[in-house]
C-alpha cells in the first residue's frame, strides 16, 4: 500500500504534539549529559513545522519535506537542527515529485536520511548519538520488506532509545564527560525514538 501526502502531514503533526508535550522531559535527558536545551529547541522547530503544515497543500511530498527541513535548519538551535534538517532534506531528494509513498520507497528515503545523519554528525552505531536509534530501525524496515511489523519498528526504537544508557559519549558535549556520561539516555536517541512511534502509528492506521 502507498502513504499519502496527508498521511505524511498527519504524522509530522502527531510528532510535533507530541514533542510539545514532551519538551520538559527531553530537556531534562539533554540537561544531564548536553546544553540541556534539546526538548527547546525540537518543540520551537515543530511549532514552526506545524504553522507550514498547515499552509501547504497535499501534493509533491519532497516539497514537503524540504519546507519541513528548512524549518527545522533555521528555527532549531544547537546540534539537533542541522541534524534533523539534514534528514528531511535528503528525504526530500529522494521524494521529489512524488504523491505517495510505497513501503520500498520509505526504506530508501529513511536509508538517505540516515547516511545525511552519519555524514553530519560523523557519528556511528556505538557513539551514543541518534544514529543508534535509527540505524536498527531503518535496517530492519528495510530488510522486512512487506512482511513488516509497525509493533516491531516502535519495539526497536525504543530498544534502541534504552540501550543508549549503557553507551559511552563518543562525539557531541556528551563525550567531554567520559565515563559519567553512562547510564543517562541520549537526548537525540529520545527524540528519534518519538519520530519512529508516531510514524509507525500513523503509517499502520494507514494500511
Amino acid at each position: 500500500m502507498d502513504f499519502t501526502c496527508g498521511q505524511i502531514k498527519s504524522w509530522l503533526l502527531n510528532l510535533s504534539k507530541l514533542i510539545q508535550e514532551k519538551k520538559e522531559e527531553l530537556s531534562l535527558y539533554d540537561q544531564a549529559i548536553g546544553d540541556g536545551d534539546h526538548g527547546i529547541n525540537l518543540a520551537r522547530g515543530f511549532k514552526e513545522v506545524e504553522q507550514l503544515l498547515k499552509e501547504t497543500e497535499d501534493g509533491d511530498i519532497g516539497a514537503l519535506f524540504q519546507r519541513v527541513s528548512l524549518a527545522l535548519l533555521s528555527k532549531v538551535g544547537g546540534a539537533s537542527g542541522p541534524l534533523y534538517g539534514t534528514a528531511f532534506l535528503k528525504m526530500a531528494a529522494v521524494c521529489k515529485g512524488k504523491k505517495a509513498l510505497s513501503l520500498q520507497e520509505w526504506g530508501l528515503a529513511l536509508t538517505e536520511a540516515l547516511n545525511g545523519l552519519k555524514m553530519r554528525g560523523k557519528a556511528e552505531p556505538g557513539d551514543k548519538t541518534m544514529i543508534d536509534v535509527w540505524e536498527p530501525v531503518v535496517d530492519y524496515m528495510v530488510r522486512a520488506g512487506q512482511d513488516l511489523s509497525w509493533q516491531k519498528v516502535k519495539d526497536i526504537a525504543v530498544q534502541s532509545m534504552e540501550k543508549t544508557k549503557e553507551l559511552q559519549a563518543r562525539k557531541g558535549r556528551a563525550s567531554f564527560l567520559g565515563e559519567r556520561s553512562i547510564g543517562h539516555v541520549d537526548p537525540g536517541a529520545v527524540s528519534s525514538c518519538y519520530l519512529f512511534q508516531t510514524l509507525a502509528d500513523q503509517l499502520q492506521k494507514g494500511e
